[in-house]
């Protein structure tokens, strides 16, 4: 499915006076909702998206504020904290009270922050019943930020926006996958349709803050992977120099009773570079009784 057809098959909700894009197929009030990372949109989920549809009667998958074919506001402070309050109320616009996560990247950390708030209560509205984490930064210790995204936190940011082409976007994109899952020249004709749509890449340098919130916030949203109830599995490919093996490394000190599926020469898109093996993992996850909430003791 080309970003167009998926654009076309597509809603919008007003969200605090922007457009937010989003797909929802199926219905009820449970779904499974998908979370898309950076600088992507919610067209990542495309390769598995089908067999997402078979198994739960729900889907839904917005593009973030900033991403995809959602509205992207030039002098925008764009946060993890506010794409967390985007999914609480699509949740909420959709009718949605139950939801399992699929979360990638980017999307890690606002599925960290859900976590927290139902910890705290603050999400009457829905009840999180699963959690499936593909890569992304879970600590900011173990993130491992590239080059480029070096350059879009430094004061050569919006510098940097203006200069973005097409054959530097391949090159530094190009890196983060696996050595025999690299995408292909149409592949990243897609992906670059994304982030330009709507002048996008004009604000990455104000998206890439998210580096830092993971920082402030650390303890925040990592105690919410080691409190929660809820089951979490994390499926990582391993090759990403970004979140691979390294982080697994530390999700595996510091998470009681860690739930991990690697994935043999993947990078840091496992539902992009082995959409079928990625779906065997959470399937499967699913299958033994993902709702059973972990053991009390995981909880010390």
């Amino acid at each position: 499915m080309t970003p167009t057809q998926w654009q076309q098959g597509g809603r919008r909700f007003d969200w605090r006076d922007h457009d937010i894009f989003f797909r929802d197929e199926g219905s009820g009030d449970s779904a499974l909702l998908c979370i898309h990372g950076f600088p992507t949109a919610s067209w990542d989920w495309t390769p598995i998206w089908p067999a997402l549809c078979q198994r739960f009667a729900r889907v839904i998958a917005p593009d973030m504020l900033g991403f995809g074919f959602s509205a992207k506001p030039s002098r925008h402070n764009y946060s993890l904290m506010e794409q967390a309050d985007l999914h609480v109320a699509l949740l909420a616009h959709a009718g949605i009270r139950r939801v399992h996560i699929l979360a990638h990247d980017y999307g890690v950390s606002v599925t960290q922050e859900l976590l927290a708030r139902q910890l705290e209560n603050a999400t009457p509205a829905f009840q999180i019943e699963s959690v499936t984490l593909l890569n992304g930064g879970l600590f900011p210790e173990t993130h491992r930020i590239t080059v480029m995204q070096k350059i879009l936190r430094s004061p050569l940011g919006s510098v940097a926006t203006r200069l973005m082409t097409r054959s530097r976007f391949r090159k530094s994109f190009s890196l983060v996958f696996g050595p025999a899952t690299k995408p292909g020249m149409r592949e990243i004709d897609d992906f670059w349709q994304l982030i330009q749509y709507n002048n996008g890449a004009r604000v990455m340098h104000r998206l890439i803050r998210y580096v830092d919130e993971r920082r402030w916030h650390r303890e925040r949203w990592v105690g919410a992977l080691i409190r929660t109830p809820v089951p979490i599995r994390l499926i990582n490919g391993p090759e990403d120099p970004v979140s691979g093996a390294h982080m697994v490394a530390r999700y595996r000190e510091l998470v009681p009773q860690p739930d991990v599926v690697s994935l043999d020469g993947i990078g840091h898109y496992p539902q992009v570079e082995a959409p079928q093996r990625t779906l065997e993992a959470f399937f499967a996850f699913l299958d033994r009784g993902s709702a059973a909430s972990r053991p009390r003791e995981a909880l010390a």
